[in-house]
């Protein structure tokens, strides 16, 4: 099968199948975590696999643009579902660490303002948020260019998002370095460098 074929195939794929199967393991890590299937501390487990699960969708999107330019592989039909996946684990992530870790509103704020790890992950989250209320076919049209620019914000998130998992990680752990260097990677790939042209 050539690439053509392949992304042929990949543009017939409805959107809401690319959402069932993203949001799939949402409901069965929370179903696991109720029935005792998450181990010992189930809501800090599903509080960290809502948040990797998260990384992972938001290095599936940023893989998109990258994808197309050096593989040929065209998956621009389907970003917006991969970005949208990747901000419901965000608040997955977030409402498990607010309503089920934490709960005290006191020592929630608290702890944003004294935890460095806590602090960059909500601004990474405040990022988003704009993002994930304007990736609609209404916003596009009513901003225009500006939507574009809007939507570069991904960039700085996804930097902190992965900055958020190496300070929250305890002494050296190459897990949270390999997410962090593959989101470098990605955004370097962005970074168009210009050609000199003979004189």
């Amino acid at each position: 099968m050539d690439l053509s074929s392949v992304n042929s195939a990949l543009r017939r794929v409805p959107s809401w199948l690319i959402y069932i199967c993203g949001l799939a393991p949402a409901v069965w890590l929370f179903w696991q975590g109720l029935t005792g299937g998450l181990g010992v501390e189930p809501i800090k487990a599903l509080e960290h696999r809502y948040g990797e699960l998260a990384l992972q969708f938001f290095i599936a999107t940023l893989a998109v643009t990258p994808a197309r330019r050096f593989l040929g592989l065209n998956l621009m039909k389907h970003r917006r579902a991969l970005g949208l996946i990747c901000f419901a684990y965000v608040v997955c992530h977030l409402l498990v660490w607010l309503l089920l870790d934490v709960q005290i509103p006191s020592q929630i704020l608290a702890d944003i303002a004294k935890r460095p790890y806590i602090t960059v992950g909500m601004a990474a989250f405040l990022l988003l948020v704009p993002l994930a209320v304007t990736s609609n076919n209404v916003s596009i049209r009513r901003l225009g260019p500006k939507w574009r620019r809007l939507h570069q914000l991904s960039y700085p998130a996804a930097l902190l998002a992965a900055l958020h998992f190496v300070l929250l990680a305890k002494g050296f752990q190459i897990e949270p370095l390999l997410y962090l260097a593959a989101i470098l990677l990605l955004l370097l790939l962005r970074v168009r460098i210009p050609t000199l042209r003979r004189v």
